[in-house]
């Protein structure tokens, strides 16, 4: 992140927005905007309600499916309802927006601040080269009287592509700063995303709007009403709140010299995998792991202890920063947006007397002795090791259009009644024949017609068991 020419001021908000740490004044301002029914909007159109629970439909277009109750704010225009753009009732000038949504196959919207600079929101899973139209965009300004093909200008991309596939939960947070005018009513200053975070990736960082971008409802102003776009397709909301941009008071000399650190990235055309220890969730750290990276920007890490793969993501490859940079801790971590399979990795087979028996939590016992990986045609590790005295076979591989990977778990001489734990999460449900969701709507995993999983409930969250009869093959959708 290079700060030279940024304002101090901008350069501390920048450090506050990207901490995981909320100053008390935030918290005691923020606003939640109720969805427990539509009296927080002007005039809401035919097309929007607000449900308990939505999916969508992987194979049909423009399709959401709701289910009775409240706290999630849906908009779905069909041929007979028109889907019109909502607007909060109150109005705001700088902030911090943060909300989740989720999209519907091939839909489209966007989020207007003050009902005039536009955040496109799209599905756009998969799509390699993001440009302004596309999920997480700031979409282009627009001018009539330019020649065709300029008439659009000043868009601005997405870093990188870090969008989730329909019927997933995504979230983004947004640091605007509004247009400043004088006692006159000239602009004096114009309007800024100080920062754009999708999925926890920064997407944009000080970007200068010159001016309202396409499809503004009106002329820029001091303040102006939240404004989601309704007119292009099937979306859902939910935790909609509004937080005060935090103030500029400077940095301090230990923020200055972690915030100048040059990052270190690897570039997964270079170097497709990379060693590391990786931190995850509760303080633990998974200690001998590989990261192994592809062109199509999906990418996994697996923990060679435990024959388990616990995290994906989609978008740039590893920051190895904190592994390389000065002594460095031997950590690197991901770039783009991630999915965590295990929240603390276990290993992926065990030998179990019935389906509701308990995971080991680690493989005392088992005979597990790894024995690294082979590389296919494709130069793609498979991973082999021993457990209960069967080789085992883990070959992991990207699915087509960058959606996801499919996993082939091979038990090459079998002679135990082996299940395999493929998620443990918070949640875990049953969307279609063959298609699960879990962790609130963070992935899918997907099955042939033969393979029977079991969902189980294990202290407040569930696991994800399927017995493995030689060979098992899933496909994991993010």
């Amino acid at each position: 992140m290079n700060f030279k020419y940024l304002t101090l001021g901008a350069v501390f908000v920048l450090h506050l927005l990207s901490s995981d740490t909320v100053s008390g004044q935030q918290t005691a301002n923020q606003e939640k905007i109720s969805l427990n029914d539509l009296s927080a909007f002007k005039d809401p159109g035919k097309s929007w309600s607000v449900a308990g629970g939505v999916t969508a439909n992987l194979n049909e277009k423009n399709l959401l499916t709701t289910r009775s109750g409240t706290g999630i704010l849906v908009n779905l225009p069909t041929a007979n309802t028109k889907g019109v753009d909502l607007l909060t009732t109150s109005s705001y000038g700088d902030l911090v927006l943060e909300l989740d949504y989720m999209m519907a196959k091939g839909s489209n919207s966007g989020i207007y601040l003050e009902g005039i600079y536009e955040v496109q929101l799209e599905d756009s899973w998969g799509v390699k080269n993001p440009g302004s139209s596309n999920n997480g965009g700031v979409y282009e300004r627009w001018n009539n009287s330019k020649p065709e093909g300029e008439q659009g200008y000043e868009g601005y991309a997405p870093r990188q592509n870090v969008s989730k596939a329909p019927g997933l939960w995504q979230h983004i947070k947004i640091a605007f700063q509004a247009p400043r005018f004088d006692a006159s009513g000239t602009k004096t200053a114009n309007a800024r995303f100080i920062r754009v975070e999708l999925n926890g990736v920064m997407i944009h960082e000080n970007v200068e709007l010159s001016g309202p971008t396409r499809g503004a409802n009106g002329p820029e102003k001091a303040t102006g009403a939240l404004r989601l776009q309704g007119d292009h397709g099937a979306v859902a909301f939910r935790n909609i709140t509004v937080s005060p941009l935090p103030a500029s008071n400077g940095l301090n000399t230990q923020q200055r010299a972690e915030n100048d650190a040059d990052p270190i990235y690897i570039d997964v055309a270079s170097t497709p995998n990379i060693r590391s220890f990786i931190d995850i969730a509760g303080g633990k750290k998974v200690v001998h792991a590989i990261s192994v990276g592809s062109t199509q920007q999906v990418h996994y890490s697996y923990d060679l202890d435990n024959g388990a793969l616990f995290q994906a993501w989609h978008g740039e490859f590893i920051d190895a920063t904190p592994m390389w940079h000065d002594r460095g801790n031997g950590t690197s971590y991901p770039r783009g947006s991630q999915v965590i399979f295990m929240k603390s990795p276990r290993p992926v087979l065990a030998r179990l007397t019935g389906d509701q028996a308990p995971w080991p939590t680690d493989t005392s016992g088992s005979g597990f002795v790894p024995k690294g990986y082979i590389l296919d045609a494709a130069d793609r590790p498979v991973f082999t090791y021993r457990i209960f005295n069967t080789r085992v076979e883990d070959a992991i591989k990207v699915v087509d259009n960058g959606h996801g990977f499919s996993r082939e778990i091979t038990l090459k001489d079998p002679s135990e009644k082996i299940f395999a734990l493929v998620a443990n999460a918070t949640s875990i449900d049953k969307v279609s024949e063959g298609l699960y969701v879990a962790d609130d709507q963070s992935y899918y995993i997907q099955f042939p017609d033969n393979v029977k999983p079991v969902i189980r409930e294990v202290n407040g969250k569930k696991e994800l068991i399927v017995p493995v009869i030689g060979k098992l093959t899933y496909s994991i959708l993010f």
